[in-house]
């Protein structure tokens, strides 16, 4: 029976793979920093072990044959975690970014290590991708866009707490992906042949402005929603409690260059899991109740 590594399994997306590799003839691992206050299915052997320290991974490595990994770590000990996972499983799924794709959120193709990048958090994803390549391993890299579970980060606390939301560039489109869909696309990689070399650009199956995401929470939660459009000046300093300066700047420039554009949309989900990618809707239907009544 094969084994199965879930690093970042107690995040959002980490979760929502091993949810999908429950009904799977496989058995599950999971890397936790904490395995005493980690909640996850019985079924899922959690390990002991942090990215920040190297030698802590080798138990969790062992006997594995294929890992999934979501890198939540500083950068600073990415050579040293990487060499120890490729020297240990024949074939890992790297959640990665579409940093390859032509979009306002990432570089244009042609892009080289070195070049500016449009988005500096991508950086960490690029040399894990080098070395995954320069292994030789069966490797798969999946790069959602937009998720939307940004979308409960950034204004759930707003709608709690009335019907307006105040955010930037009311008209800029996005194509918001379910994390279940990423996680079905992972699943797949992991157990099944014919994936490895895999590049899966992910989104969603619709175009829609932050305002008609709105919208449609609003109308999924059964209260009338509006988006107040506010200035990037405003946003800048609104925005400060929910995330870092240099994320606040590289989503303002994304939604600027975006304005007048429909968003990316991909049919990869739907070509690789023979059936449509969930709408937008459908995701805020599996998490109206954390909207608030």
């Amino acid at each position: 029976m094969k084994r199965i590594l879930v690093i970042g399994g107690t995040g959002n997306v980490g979760r929502a793979v091993i949810g999908q590799l429950l009904p799977a003839n496989v058995k599950m691992r999971a890397l936790a920093r904490n395995p005493e206050s980690a909640i996850l299915p019985p079924e899922v052997e959690l390990v002991r072990g942090d990215l920040t320290i190297p030698d802590s991974l080798d138990r969790a490595l062992d006997d594995v044959d294929a890992v999934f990994l979501v890198w939540v770590a500083s950068p600073k000990t990415v050579v040293p975690v990487m060499e120890r996972i490729l020297g240990r499983t024949p074939r890992i799924v790297f959640l990665s970014a579409p940093h390859r794709t032509p979009h306002p959120f990432f570089p244009q193709p042609g892009w080289r290590p070195g070049d500016p990048m449009a988005n500096p958090f991508a950086a960490v994803k690029v040399e894990i991708e080098r070395l995954i390549e320069a292994s030789g391993i069966q490797s798969t890299f999946l790069r959602p866009g937009m998720f939307a579970l940004n979308t409960w980060l950034w204004w759930a606390a707003a709608i709690r707490a009335g019907n307006i939301v105040r955010w930037p560039y009311a008209e800029a489109a996005t194509a918001p992906i379910h994390e279940r869909d990423i996680a079905a696309v992972a699943a797949l990689a992991l157990c099944e042949e014919g994936h490895g070399g895999g590049d899966y650009v992910l989104t969603g199956p619709q175009s829609l402005s932050q305002s008609e995401q709105v919208e449609i929470v609003g109308e999924t939660i059964g209260r009338p929603l509006r988006l107040e459009q506010i200035s990037a000046d405003e946003s800048r300093r609104e925005l400060a409690a929910l995330m870092p300066p240099a994320v606040i700047g590289m989503l303002l420039n994304a939604w600027a260059a975006g304005m007048g554009q429909p968003a990316f949309v991909t049919p990869t989900v739907a070509d690789l899991t023979g059936r449509p990618a969930r709408t937008y809707r459908d995701w805020v239907t599996d998490h109206a109740a954390e909207f608030g009544p």
